[in-house]
């Protein structure tokens, strides 16, 4: 531990700034876990299931109920949107879906582009350190007296060293946790995508069965 907080004195201003990167990526780490691993997504593939087959059955009141369940998730956000329109045209059913969807889209996207910002700024810390750290080095042999050289010399390789530490010990785990949040997004972005199609060909086939049969 002594050796931690010497090396973060030794580091000098920069590893403020690195600190203050890393608080800063483990607020967005820990908001944006929550809301895409535990609020936004849901078992896609069940929900559907469910869906499908209250709406095949043509209760759609209760499919709507199912959505309003889990309304906290994306996808349900969007299925029920279409499903509200379940008695109207094609173009309505579509219109609502794609509204929904524009809806939700930026909540889940929201905030986690920033972990990639953060940590690519805590390298450049850790970079602009070590060439300061490296400046001061050089400075010391050519301006300081014999007995001042060696403790200037260590000085500044000290700075550069523990600034480039800092930088990456911070960066790699918010480029990880970027990572893990990407896919994730990306599997509710696709379900969405591939369920809304489907809700909606559902419906508008529906839709159609029910004009047939009334002719």
């Amino acid at each position: 531990m002594a050796d931690i907080k010497e090396a973060f004195v030794d580091g000098g201003i920069w590893m403020y700034a690195i600190l203050a990167i890393s608080i800063l990526g483990f607020g967005v780490t820990i908001e944006r876990f929550v809301f895409i691993f535990f609020r936004y997504n849901i078992n896609a593939h069940a929900f559907m299931a469910q869906i499908q087959k209250l709406v095949m059955a043509n209760n759609i009141d209760r499919a709507i109920k199912l959505c309003n369940a889990a309304l906290a998730a994306a996808l349900p956000r969007v299925i029920k949107a279409g499903l509200t329109r379940a008695n109207k045209g094609e173009l309505e059913i579509q219109n609502a879906i794609e509204e929904a969807s524009l809806e939700v889209v930026p909540m889940i996207t929201r905030r986690t582009a920033t972990l990639a910002s953060l940590a690519n700024i805590a390298t450049l810390l850790g970079l602009l350190g070590t060439i300061i750290g490296l400046i001061e080095a050089f400075s010391a042999l050519e301006t300081a007296t014999p007995d001042k050289r060696q403790e200037m010399l260590s000085r500044g390789i000290a700075l550069a060293m523990n600034t480039t530490a800092f930088g990456l010990i911070v960066a790699i785990p918010i480029l990880f946790v970027h990572m893990m949040l990407m896919a994730t997004t990306k599997k509710i972005l696709d379900d969405i995508d591939q369920y809304s199609v489907k809700l909606a060909n559902l419906l508008i086939s529906r839709s159609k069965s029910g004009e047939t049969g009334g002719v």
